[in-house]
């Protein structure tokens, strides 16, 4: 728990483009159902310098809080200019809404304002990968691979995301020879995918790491050894169980994971690019989000 500021100045920090919506509408809803003693400073993402406009809103506004509309992607553009200082609300408008499920924090825009204005503010630990941030569940292998054939269609949501599977276990390369080093030990292995998770959810509500605590000082090295086809369909569509011959579990504060030949990898449900070395260290509680 982090004390939390009596100043009444907040941003609102709004990706007009998370999720596919028009904000317009919600953003004219936080404006009537805000309490008038907060003065309300908005700033609509462009793409280009946000993290510079930013940065100057908060250095001359000094806010006590920070409101985000939108996805992780939009909470992460955030998270890296203020850390644990000014903590964060999350108003959940991207796609998937990984850290807000992670959260169990509400979609309602009204009861999602209503827990970012409280004085409830859990403070958790973040992943740095190879100089990103990660929020929640990053991997290189499988599901990356499935990212990036999801993003490349014409299909969105649940059911299209599950008829990727089939087609690119077919023409994928699993599986893949990995070397893990973590905790003073290496590892040779064939594995369909590496997850690192500080959590348990993807953005999808899937559930892939049932033990992960976001804010233990740990994280998760998951490693999915092989090819077993109805496993892995059965991990993807959320009914995984950590059966020890099919799904490895490493915890630690630091790890690289390297392959001979390039192979995808994503942050956060972002496809990034074909890595062949993915190094991952836990910064703990390093930023703060208000939660119920």
């Amino acid at each position: 728990m982090k004390a939390v500021s009596s100043n009444n100045k907040l941003i609102l920090v709004v990706n007009p483009i998370a999720g596919g919506t028009d904000k317009t509408v919600l953003v004219e809803k936080v404006r009537t159902i805000l309490p008038a003693k907060y003065e309300l400073e908005i700033y609509t993402t462009t793409g280009k310098e946000d993290s510079k406009a930013i940065a100057k809103i908060v250095h001359e506004m000094k806010p006590s809080r920070i409101l985000v509309m939108g996805g992780d992607g939009t909470i992460k553009l955030v998270a890296q200019i203020v850390n644990e200082h000014i903590p964060i609300g999350i108003l959940p408008a991207g796609s998937a809404n990984g850290l807000a499920t992670d959260l169990d924090l509400p979609m309602d825009i009204e009861e999602a304002l209503s827990v970012s204005l409280s004085d409830s503010i859990r403070c958790i630990d973040t992943l740095k990968i190879n100089d990103q941030l990660s929020l929640h569940i990053s991997d290189i292998g499988l599901n990356a691979e499935l990212i990036q054939e999801f993003d490349s269609g014409k299909l969105r949501g649940h059911f299209g995301y599950a008829l990727n599977i089939i087609p690119t276990l077919i023409k994928s390369d699993i599986p893949y020879q990995f070397k893990v080093v973590a905790n003073g030990t290496t590892k040779y292995l064939d594995a369909v995918m590496v997850a690192f998770a500080n959590s348990q959810k993807f953005g999808t509500g899937v559930t892939i790491n049932p033990n992960g605590i976001i804010d233990d000082g740990y994280f998760e090295v998951l490693i999915f050894k092989n090819l077993q086809t109805l496993n892995v369909i059965k991990t993807l569509m959320g009914q995984l169980e950590l059966d020890p011959d099919f799904v490895e579990v490493i915890k630690t504060k630091e790890v690289t994971v390297s392959t001979v030949e390039p192979v995808c990898f994503q942050i956060d449900g972002e496809y990034c690019d074909q890595m062949t070395e993915v190094h991952v260290t836990l910064v703990p509680k390093n930023i703060c989000i208000a939660v119920r």
